[in-house]
């Protein structure tokens, strides 16, 4: 009886240590679940962040693709508009292509470049009566495109036309009565006009020729589509 009473106390001991090795491990593993818990608990919240913010994202990516699709489909109206401007001055103005005047395109601007002797005597500012009729047929096409924004550029050669004095004056001079033609006979609205000089700076050909020099004195009437409907069109809220 003795000896059997030995046996059941060790079972009943062995039988209690694994009851309280069983309730460590469960402790663990309801740290661990609850660990999990919280872990998964903080994932979904990453979870829903990323989704929000993939949201709005895709809104913002949305909204720029409209804006550009606008400045696109505005860039191309005034494209458009430009080479109806251009198949027109070609028209308007091929008798005068031999003498000393050009229309061409460069860096998105139409340009009509008229040498000097189209519209005034050497050195001087005032435009003679042949000047203004040649200017005549340039406003019709103005005229006709009240949105397009109208810049005219003096320039020179290197070669002072009056001791003391600046070609560079010279060279505003000219796009101002250049301007002021356009707006006083010829009645293009002045808030349309821009007038600047650019003197000796700005050639195209080369000075240590006549033909180079007589090439650089010339004006420049730059066609500035309407950049207001672009800007707006880009314009991010």
């Amino acid at each position: 009886m003795a000896i059997g009473s030995c046996g059941t106390a060790k079972k009943l001991q062995t039988a209690e240590a694994q009851i309280v090795d069983l309730n460590n491990k469960n402790a663990e593993l309801t740290q661990h679940v609850d660990q999990m818990t919280a872990d998964a608990a903080g994932l979904n919240d990453q979870n829903n962040k990323i989704t929000a913010d993939f949201s709005q994202y895709r809104q913002q990516c949305e909204k720029i693709q409209t804006k550009y699709k606008n400045a696109n489909d505005a860039l191309s109206q005034q494209e458009n508009i430009l080479k109806q401007i251009n198949d027109k001055l070609e028209t308007a103005l091929a008798d005068l292509e031999d003498r000393g005047l050009s229309v061409h395109y460069k860096r998105g601007l139409l340009f009509v470049s008229m040498e000097d002797q189209l519209l005034y005597k050497s050195g001087s500012a005032k435009i003679d009566s042949k000047g203004i009729e040649a200017l005549s047929k340039i406003a019709n096409v103005v005229n006709d495109y009240p949105d397009v924004k109208i810049i005219v550029v003096g320039n020179t050669d290197d070669q002072l036309f009056k001791k003391g004095s600046d070609n560079w004056t010279l060279s505003t001079e000219r796009a101002n009565s250049v301007v002021r033609v356009l707006r006083d006979v010829y009645k293009t609205d002045a808030s349309r006009l821009t007038s600047a000089g650019r003197g000796r700076f700005n050639p195209v050909s080369d000075n240590s020729t006549v033909e180079g020099r007589a090439k650089n004195r010339r004006i420049d009437i730059i066609f500035n589509p309407d950049m207001d409907k672009l800007w707006d069109s880009i314009e991010l809220e």
